[in-house]
């Protein structure tokens, strides 16, 4: 979809299909400016029952010649309530409206006490990510029409720089998206790996994968107990962009790649869904997806380090036991107390990777805990850090971005919970704080002297019903929070 600033106004806007937001304000200009363009507007507003709210909702067509074939008009509440969350709800309302028409897409919102670049930015992304729909498992994709231009209609011209980053940043959404829904038979850990060599070839990148015996030789015990089980063989992935210039920021971001995940003999069953473990590389897409952003965008004077360690988990005569007492690259040994809490054990050896990279900060993304959807829902992340200013500046991209996410507690005493009798660790505590041990956990095999935040995804990783700009199904939740972030430490 190309992108644009409209120069015309309300009045005289020519295009397809029109979309206006409304107030709930008696002295709504943009409404009697509509009213006079649309002879019977006000009447159809009546009979519907407009009144401005959120949920309302008005479709006119066909118009008369010479001018848009339909007219949107969507109810936005109160002005108070319209941040840029509310504006990104609304253009994803707006592109879901316009589904079926071709053209150009005209939208137009109270765009008044928002920054222009960033309303910009946002209401663009809403459209685009809102218009996304995967039918590529489909024998016969159903027939799907949406606009082929986007004009933003009011905004100064100096909005127009919050349209440039738009295109990457949807399409490494969607490349997490897709990765995400895949089936299991289809992403597989040779799967990500390919798709990391697309992106090094297509951007520029640098790839190091590194086999079974890499990992055996570099001692990555906790990692390999986890593929131990699969037939599949585990890739453990290194993607680097480097920018043209001066390096002065290092950074890691680090995803969880359990392409799918049994449990283990730990058998998932019942309420732990093991029909959507397929959704258990959440962390893995979503680093993948930032990956892809980054090269288009190419920020100056940051250097970004990708690690992913893919595997399956899965139970066979090999796969690691409960109870079984297994070494991390650093010498660290873990009692496996559950083979279902895998996914901590992989990101051991990635985190420790990831140090030796000598990284000013490291970020890891998981769909690593039940407890986490429990304290948070579908839409919040959990977030864990040693490093206020980093998590200061991950809060700050999530808003900017839209993703919903919560700074957690990293209570050092509830650390004794991972204790164990023969081993320096288990891999799980008890139930309670199930999320804070997980990350406490995680905390252990990163640099003392290294900023670290944890972001757990277990619950925004997928939408079961869809919501705003997020369909139904995965959300590509992280890529934004991320390539915002990084592109804030460019320069």
């Amino acid at each position: 979809m190309r992108l644009s600033l409209s120069s015309a106004g309300l009045k005289d806007w020519a295009g397809d299909v029109l979309v206006v937001g409304l107030l709930n304000e008696e002295s709504d200009q943009d409404r009697a400016v509509l009213s006079e363009r649309f002879p019977g507007l006000e009447t159809a507003l009546e009979q519907q029952a407009f009144k401005a709210k959120p949920s309302d909702q008005v479709v006119l067509h066909p118009l008369q010649e010479g001018g848009p074939s339909r007219l949107i008009v969507l109810g936005l509440g109160d002005a108070a309530g319209l941040s840029l969350d509310g504006v990104r709800a609304a253009a994803a309302r707006a592109a879901k409206a316009s589904i079926g028409c071709s053209g150009s897409l005209g939208l137009l919102l109270p765009w008044e006490g928002l920054e222009a670049a960033a309303v910009a930015q946002a209401a663009a992304e809403a459209v685009l990510l809102a218009s996304y729909k995967d039918q590529r498992f489909r024998k016969e994709p159903e027939p799907r029409r949406v606009p082929e231009t986007l004009e933003l209609i009011g905004l100064p011209q100096n909005a127009a720089s919050g349209l440039t980053p738009v295109a990457a940043h949807c399409a490494g959404v969607n490349l997490a998206r897709e990765l995400v829904a895949a089936p299991p038979n289809v992403v597989t850990p040779a799967a990500l790996a390919e798709t990391a060599a697309d992106l090094a070839r297509d951007y520029g990148l640098e790839l190091t994968v590194l086999e079974r015996a890499d990992c055996e030789a570099r001692g990555m015990g906790a990692f390999l107990a986890v593929s131990q089980g699969s037939d599949l063989d585990p890739k453990f992935l290194h993607l680097i962009y480097r920018p043209a210039g001066e390096v002065k920021r290092r950074l890691a971001l680090v995803g969880k790649g359990l392409t799918f995940d049994s449990g283990g003999y730990n058998l998932k069953v019942g309420a732990a869904q093991i029909d959507m473990m397929k959704f258990d590389m959440g962390g893995s897409a979503a680093v993948l997806g930032a990956m892809r952003s980054i090269g288009e965008l190419k920020p100056e004077g940051v250097e970004v380090h990708m690690i992913v360690a893919s595997c399956e988990n899965m139970v066979n005569g090999s796969a690691v036991h409960p109870g079984d007492i297994v070494t991390a690259a650093d010498g660290t040994t873990i009692e496996i107390n559950n083979t279902d809490a895998e996914g901590r054990l992989t990101l051991a050896d990635a985190l420790l990777y990831a140090c030796e990279q000598k990284p000013d900060a490291v970020v890891d993304l998981a769909t690593l805990t039940g407890a986490c959807v429990i304290a948070l829902g579908n839409e919040i992340a959990g977030m864990w850090s040693n490093n206020d200013a980093l998590a200061d500046a991950l809060n700050q991209a999530a808003d900017a971005g839209g993703e919903g996410l919560w700074r957690m507690p990293l209570r050092q005493s509830y650390k004794d919970g991972l204790k164990s009798k023969l081993a320096d660790f288990k891999n799980t505590g008890p139930r309670p704080g199930g999320s804070i041990t997980a990350a406490l956990f995680l905390e252990h095999f990163v640099s003392d002297d290294t900023a670290w935040a944890h972001i757990d995804i277990a619950g925004t990783v997928w939408s079961d019903k869809g919501k705003d700009l997020d369909p139904a199904g995965a959300t590509g939740y992280g890529v934004r929070t991320l390539v915002n972030w990084v592109c804030s430490q460019a320069g």
